[in-house]
């Protein structure tokens, strides 16, 4: 299985710079690739990716996107003197040219094209190109924004010739509107675009009316582009999470793309002057994770902006560490996003309603009055960018924890050959039988003669105890029992000290857990039978959900809609997924849930099956060792009314207390 990740640099690329006085431009300095590299070099994340040689892209290649004669504008730059490279420029909206100009951005691009083949050729499972100059905004005939070829769009459009693709979904986080991708593809479906970025109502920069959310494409490309204004700064990580939750992650599930381009700009970050926003580091991390199960895990990062040097270099380590399968460190910060990205969020799932299925049986209403519509906006202030360095000097330190050696500990029956994967080990200490005992006489009294089940809840206690005191990454458990293991594995972490357990079940279990009212719980239930009475108010939830039999699976919807906010409210420090036989949903399902709630709680998690579960203990093995498993989980359904309602009623009585299931502005 290929586990590798791709690293694109060179520091050639660092070559030019701004030669004359334009404020506008001088932010984009050739430090911001130096100080990446420098502080991945300082994680040791270097040495542990795969470094890609840099070639120069091709001018056929320039020109999938480009016309022939803006190539011949940025080719002639090479001969400038600087008052030439200063009046071509100014032919331009922010841009500057330098005789390097055009040497760097055909690496640049070529760096991008090196990437997807390596990705796309199975050589690397993913990857991180540290590329300049950037490319999103730059257009058919025009440099834009610092950007001279659009290293992105031209990548989608090589991946499709190349690679005859037919789903590239492109994912631009910059916190400016990458109008160049959008402009480019705007009436192809072939290609869907999700951009978030500041707006604040057309004033802030490049200030196009098409950057709103009702801009969704033209023609056949009606529905494929996704705009998502920020009508206000400060946007944190809630804010960002949420956009995935409720907006991207529902349609690029089912899109179902076979590779995923990310505009990986950076000034969405905290720190940063152009953006004033306040997403913490490992907000990327998360980000990064909720892509990965998408495309089978052909997943190329690819430098955009990012003009706070320490901010830009956190954030792109934090990116790299969660391709390379690190622990997802824990997100800072309450999770209740803000009222102004709530009605971006509800405008843009209500424009798209009728153009994706499912979003089919949402009841949305558009939003005229928008709550910051009216106000002028915010003059830009200064951002010190000491304060900002001193936040991330200790914040870093507070976030990020070692790995643990071992990846996964397993509880196996004697003689079980399911799970002789690399990073496996093979519980094989018992706590005591005593100890085992006495752990299931709290539930039930008749077993307590069963051998092997004792056997069992004796390596499970022991495996606990490495994941609580963070021994092992996470644990599977295969049981003869799998009620009663769940209710004994509740018991004892909360016994060893956890202040927040998530416990999902899927299925119907006869041993119902003890639960407490301290908020040192939260029981989600999933199944396909009537729900039983609610008992413990806002930390019990069940959700009846029921999968239809033939190809494909609508669970995806119910994860991003409600399982999922639901984890990131909460925010656990463990999590334990228990599933029976008798469940209503699939066994990739099983897998899809299990490698997302692996970025919460620093991946601290439990997995308790079956012992007879063949086929589920052989994907969840693959799942929780290679987070970033090669897995296809598609193709995905639209949820049935039935479904819907079922999570509606749901969302109507959580989301009160949690507020990341929110999506509308009330």
């Amino acid at each position: 299985m290929v586990s590798s990740t791709a690293l694109i640099y060179d520091e050639e690329m660092m070559n030019y710079k701004l030669l004359w006085d334009d404020p506008e431009c001088a932010i984009e300095v050739p430090e911001r690739l130096s100080c990446s590299y420098k502080r991945l070099h300082h994680y040791e994340l270097v040495k542990r990716c795969v470094q890609l040689p840099v070639r120069e892209a091709t001018e056929e290649e320039i020109t999938l996107v480009h016309s022939p004669d803006y190539l011949k504008v940025v080719k002639s730059t090479q001969t400038m003197d600087v008052e030439e490279l200063k009046r071509t420029s100014k032919n331009y909206i922010a841009a500057y040219f330098h005789q390097n100009s055009y040497r760097c951005a055909k690496l640049s691009l070529g760096g991008t094209l090196q990437l997807v083949d390596a990705v796309m050729s199975g050589d690397v499972r993913n990857g991180m190109a540290l590329i300049r100059p950037p490319g999103h905004h730059s257009q058919r005939s025009q440099s834009n924004g610092f950007c001279v070829f659009n290293n992105v769009a031209v990548a989608a459009e090589y991946a499709k010739d190349k690679y005859n693709l037919q789903r590239i979904l492109i994912v631009d986080w910059d916190v400016h509107h990458g109008q160049g991708i959008q402009y480019i593809f705007e009436d192809d479906p072939s290609v869907l675009y999700f951009s978030w970025h500041r707006y604040e109502h057309g004033s802030f920069w490049p200030n196009l009316r098409e950057s709103d959310y009702d801009s969704i494409g033209k023609g056949k490309g009606t529905g494929y582009n996704i705009n998502l204004p920020w009508n206000q700064i400060g946007m944190g990580n809630a804010d960002y999470i949420a956009a995935f939750f409720h907006v991207l992650l529902p349609l690029a599930f089912e899109f179902n793309p076979e590779l995923v381009l990310v505009s990986a700009g950076y000034d969405s970050g905290i720190g940063d002057p152009e953006g004033r926003m306040c997403a913490t580091p490992e907000c990327f991390s998360h980000l990064t994770h909720l892509l990965m199960p998408l495309a089978g895990g052909k997943l190329c990062m690819i430098l955009e902006g990012g003009y706070h040097l320490r901010s830009l270099a956190e954030s792109v380590s934090m990116t790299v560490r969660t391709l390379l399968g690190d622990p997802v460190p824990k997100l800072s910060g309450e999770m209740t996003p803000c009222y102004s990205a709530l009605e971006s969020i509800q405008n843009a799932r209500h424009v798209h309603a009728p153009y994706w299925k499912c979003l089919l049986h949402d009841e949305t209403r558009l939003l005229q009055d928008i709550s910051t519509k009216g106000l002028s906006a915010a003059a830009p202030s200064h951002v010190d960018a000491s304060i900002v360095d001193e936040f991330l000097e200790s914040h870093m330190k507070k976030i990020l924890h070692p790995t643990p050696c071992i990846s996964t500990c397993v509880v196996a029956p004697e003689g079980h050959t399911h799970t002789q994967l690399a990073g496996v080990q093979v519980e094989e200490s018992i706590l005591s039988k005593e100890q085992a005992g006495a752990a299931i006489s709290v539930f039930n009294q008749e077993d307590l003669n069963n051998e092997s089940l004792l056997i069992s809840v004796g390596k499970m206690l022991n495996a606990l105890d490495k994941l609580v005191s963070r021994q092992t990454k996470n644990c599977i458990t295969l049981s003869p029992n799998a009620s009663l293991s769940t209710a004994v594995a509740i018991q004892h972490v909360l016994h060893l000290g956890a202040e927040r357990v998530f416990c999902v079940i899927i299925g119907d279990m006869d041993t119902k857990p003890k639960l407490t009212n301290d908020g040192k719980t939260l029981l989600l239930t999933v199944s396909g039978d009537k729900t039983p009475e609610r008992i413990n108010s806002h930390h019990e939830t069940f959700l009846k959900w029921e999968e239809r039999p033939g190809e494909g699976s609508s669970f995806f919807y119910a994860l991003f809609r409600f399982i999922l906010p639901l984890a990131y409210s909460y925010q656990p420090d463990l999590i334990i997924l228990a599933t029976s036989s008798n469940r209503s949903i699939g066994t990739k399902d099983i897998a899809l849930i299990n490698s997302l709630l692996q970025g919460l709680a620093e991946g601290a998690f439990i997995s308790i099956v079956p012992e007879n579960e063949v086929e589920t203990i052989e994907v969840l093995s693959n799942v929780l060792v290679n987070c970033t498993s090669a897995m296809h989980f598609g193709p995905y359904l639209p949820p049935s009314e039935e479904c819907m309602q079922n999570l509606k009623e749901e969302l109507a009585v959580m989301q009160t207390e949690w507020r990341m299931l929110q999506c509308l502005a009330n």
